[in-house]
């Protein structure tokens, strides 16, 4: 079959694309902004990438379009397929038609930490000799690519719980019927389509409702918003952790980050060591060992393949060193992500000073719905910089509390030179973005290069 997909370089419609290719089917497709990492994972696939929608690639004549959220009414090749009465389909039904029916999928849900904590459990299964399928919304380092079928009965996806598409307005997970799901922690996002957190609590709900009585939920203890989910109604066995203190059954951490016992009450089943740093990937990791237990992957097998684990690429990954300055590029965008990401680099960095650097990208962010919790995100970098665009809110009244500490430009090179100015040697840059941010790592590197 001749698939074409719309909006393919999305980190999860560029996975559908590795996955389609590795079944067999013919994948070509097209999108307005092509950029790594997808990108160049689709090239080395053999997958041909269109720029833009024009319409004319309905002569290419594909026995069906699959369709990415990104793609809305008004664009002009969805406006020629609906026109000629053409056959597509959403990204995540095409899935769970194509590819998850009759496996085993492990699903993991959350506000924060899905891509970390997915790759995680593909990595424990896979090390365990289960050959799992997966599909992560980034590159995991100890696989090197986003997406594949796998071998196995498993396939551990991660569940996002933003819409579907223009024409299917539920959240993604609803399509993919796990018998393991995580619900690592939930917050106020999205704000482009939930009114609320309420809103986004239902959608989660309607997640859980899939889950079968022989399923396993793994639950973070510490939120309050999933308790609120569950008490709505849980038909699965039920997996805490995270615990503050000793709770029957659930499994918690003692000892740092870095190196830590697994407790499930008061009992030690398992150790991590390993290079991951934050206590955000603490609780990442006894999530991922909750679910991998569930398949038959011993705790302390499964945190023994998290000493081998490498994480993903733009997750506190260093792009490179120029000046005796040390550049780090970061997904990080929701306030929460960005405190806790500053946090982890703080831990790694001790006494050498934190630069962080932020583009308020998402559609949340940009709405200026979370513009006042910026100072609190950020206050524990040495000086932040932040990219103003046309937000309709003004980052330098939002980052004011901060004073001198922060900095804002109105261009990805002014921002540059603002930074090259502050930053001595020694110091750690960290760049935060869900997007491109206008080649800024490069553009940093060669600036502090040669000045």
């Amino acid at each position: 079959m001749h698939i074409h997909i719309l909006g393919i370089c999305g980190t999860f419609m560029g996975g559908i694309a590795a996955i389609a290719r590795e079944a067999g089917h013919r994948v070509t497709g097209c999108d307005a902004n092509v950029y790594p990492p997808m990108s160049d994972q689709l090239r080395a696939l053999g997958i041909d990438l269109i720029e833009g929608f024009d319409p004319d690639q309905l002569r290419l004549a594909p026995d069906l379009y699959v369709i990415g959220n990104v793609v809305t009414r008004g664009n002009a090749l969805m406006e020629a397929i609906l026109d000629a009465g053409a056959a597509y389909i959403s990204g995540p039904q095409w899935l769970a038609e194509n590819v998850l029916r009759g496996r085993h999928v492990l699903a993991v849900a959350g506000t924060h930490g899905k891509t970390t904590t997915t790759s995680m459990l593909a990595w424990m299964l896979d090390q365990a000799g289960l050959k799992p399928g997966f599909l992560v919304g980034g590159v995991p380092l100890n696989f090197g690519i986003s997406a594949r079928l796998g071998e196995g009965a498993c396939f551990v996806i991660e569940a996002d719980e933003y819409d579907t598409a223009f024409f299917d307005k539920r959240s993604k997970f609803v399509h993919y019927r796990p018998r393991t799901a995580i619900l690592n922690n939930l917050e106020f996002d999205h704000a482009d389509i939930f009114a609320d957190l309420a809103a986004i609590e239902t959608q989660f709900h309607h997640l859980v409702r899939t889950v079968p009585r022989s399923g396993r939920l793994v639950v973070n203890s510490r939120e309050a918003a999933l308790d609120r989910v569950l008490a709505r109604g849980c038909w699965s066995e039920l997996q805490r952790f995270g615990a503050r203190k000793e709770e029957p059954g659930a499994l918690r951490a003692r000892g740092e980050p870095h190196a830590f016992d697994v407790l499930r009450g008061s009992l030690k089943i398992a150790r991590v060591d390993w290079t991951q740093l934050g206590e955000h990937n603490q609780l990442n990791a006894l999530a991922a060992i909750g679910a991998a237990e569930h398949v038959g992957v011993a705790p302390e097998v499964a945190a023994a393949a998290l000493a081998s684990f490498e994480n993903v690429r733009r997750r506190l990954e260093l792009r490179g060193e120029a000046g005796g300055v040390k550049v780090y590029d970061d997904f990080a965008h929701h306030p929460t992500a960005m405190r806790t990401t500053i946090n982890g680099l703080r831990r790694r960095a001790g006494l050498a000073r934190v630069l962080a650097v932020f583009e308020p990208r998402t559609n949340t962010m940009k709405r200026g719905d979370m513009a006042a919790q910026l100072p609190w995100a950020l206050e524990e970098a040495d000086l932040a910089f932040c990219l103003q665009g046309h937000y309709g809110w003004s980052a330098a009244e939002a980052l004011a509390p901060m004073g001198a500490q922060a900095v804002v430009a109105d261009s990805v090179d002014a921002l540059v030179a603002a930074i090259v100015r502050a930053a001595k040697p020694g110091d750690q840059v960290l760049v935060m973005s869900n997007g491109a941010f206008g080649g800024i790592h490069d553009k940093l590197l060669s600036a502090l290069q040669h000045r």
